[in-house]
């Protein structure tokens, strides 16, 4: 009897652990979805996480704030004075612009998402965004490079600027050559009397 008892209790156990494996299934069948199908779908971030950097170079001023922020030096800026005939507008904040950034480049390799440089910076300009993929092949495409000038542009704003300055520098040269017109005997004797003071006139009688 005890091998037929084990007989039907094996048989038993088997339905009742299919059974409960069954009722299981059936529970997550009207269950919503909780796997997003990557790539077609993604999660939807919190709006302050950090990523990937962005730079507004319509706001950007060159200040270098957020270089000097940096603990990592992963922000590289070069900029340039823009010409007294150049007017380069203001930024959203109404700040006006005076420097030309003929270099914005930011090593994402290297960014640590610390998010130190987006709060020193005066135009808010620079900011992390949402995008979290953005793997490469080779490490120099993840150097990001912001100016919206060409590297041939930089360059000429360069030559512009320093030619702009020597030309400046030659004539405050000149002007400090030119030399002094001369000075006659009676206006150098009408400075030599202002230099000492008004002079005071003695009439010709003695004191009583």
């Amino acid at each position: 009897m005890s091998a037929v008892r084990n007989y039907f209790t094996v048989i038993w156990k088997g339905i009742w652990t299919t059974l409960v494996g069954m009722r299981i299934t059936f529970r997550h069948l009207f269950v919503p979805a909780v796997t997003l199908q990557y790539p077609d779908e993604r999660m939807p971030l919190p709006e302050r996480a950090r990523n990937r950097l962005y730079v507004n170079m319509d706001d950007c001023i060159g200040c270098n704030q957020c270089a000097m922020a940096c603990p990592v030096d992963c922000i590289t800026i070069e900029t340039v004075k823009s010409l007294p005939t150049e007017d380069l507008g203001v930024t959203s904040t109404g700040q006006k612009k005076r420097l030309w950034v003929t270099k914005f480049d930011i090593d994402i390799g290297k960014c640590c998402y610390c998010g130190l440089c987006v709060p020193p910076c005066p135009t808010e300009c620079i900011y992390m965004t949402d995008v979290y993929e953005f793997s490469e092949y080779d490490r120099k495409d993840l150097i990001y490079h912001f100016s919206v000038l060409t590297p041939e542009e930089a360059e000429e704003k360069k030559r512009q600027v320093g030619s702009a300055e020597k030309g400046t520098a030659s004539k405050k040269v000149a002007t400090a050559n030119q030399p002094q017109p001369a000075v006659s005997g009676t206006e150098s004797k009408v400075a030599a009397s202002s230099e000492k003071g008004p002079v005071t006139e003695q009439t010709g009688g003695a004191n009583k």
